[in-house]
This record gives structure tokens, C-alpha cells and sequence, in this order.
């Protein structure tokens, strides 16, 4: 069977391999989506590991303490809760953004602060989402800077 009459191929424009990509591209193509792919990997890798931070049993610093934590658990690059879009509107990036919302925060009240019902498993999903959970001393750690007032200290 006989596709095309010209000499060349790709001049007809019935020809199978008239429109078909040459072979460097396609390598070329392959090449950048397996980059982007390691990239996307890498950006979440390099948050580093967040279960070696350990926050002090009594007079927990938020800046000290709590916002590097929610740097590396759930700021880091691509992670949920930064940038303009964050997951459940909510934003970890800074005290402000933290307590902006009614209840996430409830100074003095673990029990009644939506950001420890979550890392602690009470309320569903789980944080931080798709991650490890937080080690026992974190999340007790950031029980105790609520207890103590939550304040950006």
C-alpha cells in the first residue's frame, strides 16, 4: 500500500511520517519531564527533616520554636500552607497569618485550638498531610506555647 507519490515523505501531507516528531526531540521532551519530575522530588526533600527539632518542655518561643517547625513541616518549598493559594486557607508562613482565623489559635486552650486537634490526630485529616507526623515532643510542644498564650514571642 502506498501512503504518498512524492519522493520525499514528509512533503505529502498524507504521509504517516509527515507530522511525526524527529527522534531528538522526542529525547529532548523525555529529558526535560524526567528534570521537572526530580525537581518537584528534590523541592520537597529539601524541606529537610523536621522530626529532629525538639521544642523546650516550658516557655515555648514561637520564633524560636513553633515558625521553625512550620517552616520545614509545612511552609517548605511546595509545601501546603504558604504562598497565596494554601491549603484550607489557612497559611503557616507567620504569626499573623496563623492567628488571622477565629479558632485555629485559641490562646490558653490546646483542647479548643484547631491546629492542635489536627496535628494531633482529634480532628481528620491528620497534619502535616501526606508527611510523617509530628514527633510526641512537638506536638506537645506546641500544646504547651498554647497553654502558655500562644503569643509571638
Amino acid at each position: 500500500m502506498k501512503f504518498f507519490s512524492s519522493s520525499n515523505p514528509r512533503s505529502h501531507p498524507t504521509s504517516p511520517r509527515g507530522n511525526s516528531a524527529s527522534p531528538s526531540f522526542i529525547a529532548c521532551f523525555v529529558i526535560v519531564l524526567i528534570v521537572a519530575a526530580w525537581s518537584c522530588k528534590d523541592s520537597i526533600t529539601d524541606s529537610g527533616p523536621f522530626t529532629d527539632i525538639v521544642l523546650p518542655d516550658s516557655n515555648v518561643s514561637y520564633n524560636g520554636s513553633i515558625q521553625p517547625l512550620f517552616n520545614r513541616a509545612c511552609t517548605f518549598a511546595g509545601g501546603c500552607h504558604a504562598g497565596d493559594a494554601p491549603a484550607a486557607n489557612l497559611s503557616l508562613e507567620s504569626y499573623q497569618r496563623l492567628t488571622e482565623r477565629v479558632g485555629i489559635v485559641v490562646p490558653g486552650s490546646p483542647d479548643e485550638s484547631i491546629l492542635q486537634l489536627r496535628i494531633d490526630g482529634r480532628l481528620t485529616p491528620r497534619m502535616p498531610l501526606n508527611r510523617p507526623p509530628l514527633t510526641p515532643n512537638q506536638i506537645t510542644g506546641i500544646a504547651q506555647w498554647i497553654r502558655e498564650g500562644g503569643i509571638n514571642n
